[in-house]
């Protein structure tokens, strides 16, 4: 078996940029951009905390600092980090601290993970926007940080919605969101 790797998926990768988001459960939000065109791939984890590879269950119990976040892998010829930036703030609500619906603690907060000084820019652009057009009449507190390390999910939240359609979370939580979004954004769905 060869180690070479081929260079054309090389360059074709080196293409794509990265976004760390997290609005609450990362399978909600994971459901919603997994279907937006442009996005390339799309993994749940952890962000923001001060633990080392931290689990599933340590995040849960709110000691580590950690958020559940995605990692969103997208093609800027498709969508951009802007694009990426502006829909956050139409799926889930970023007016309530460590909270989304029933979900409560440190790592549900609302929160953009940055790479760049150009990323912060455009997120804080994008804050400000959506509380001047008031998309939410609430102010908005979504935490902007730098990221400073990402971890991948355990294997079983990967795919979450897609693979457990039936759990009761998905019904009563998950898909109520991935419907309302596919009427909002048919435009920008993948075929």
């Amino acid at each position: 078996m060869s180690t070479e790797t081929n260079p054309l998926a090389e360059s074709k990768d080196n293409l794509f940029q990265t976004a760390y988001i997290g609005g609450g459960c990362f399978w909600c939000m994971e459901a919603v951009y997994k279907e937006l065109k442009g996005i390339v791939k799309v993994e749940s984890g952890y962000a923001g905390g001060k633990t080392t590879n931290p689990s599933y269950k340590e995040v849960c119990s709110g000691t580590t600092g950690h958020a559940e976040i995605i990692k969103l892998t997208y093609d800027p010829s498709v969508i951009t980090y802007k694009d990426v930036i502006d829909i956050f703030w139409h799926v889930h609500n970023p007016t309530t601290l460590n909270k989304q619906g029933n979900d409560q603690g440190t790592q549900y907060r609302s929160v953009i993970f940055y790479e760049s000084e150009t990323e912060k820019q455009i997120a804080e652009k994008s804050m400000l926007e959506a509380q001047v057009q008031k998309v939410w009449t609430d102010p908005i507190v979504t935490e902007i940080t730098p990221l400073q390390k990402f971890y991948l999910g355990e294997d079983y939240h990967q795919d979450y919605f897609a693979n457990n359609p039936n759990q009761s979370y998905c019904v009563y939580v998950v898909s109520p969101k991935v419907e309302k979004f596919r009427k909002e954004y048919k435009e920008l769905l993948k075929p």
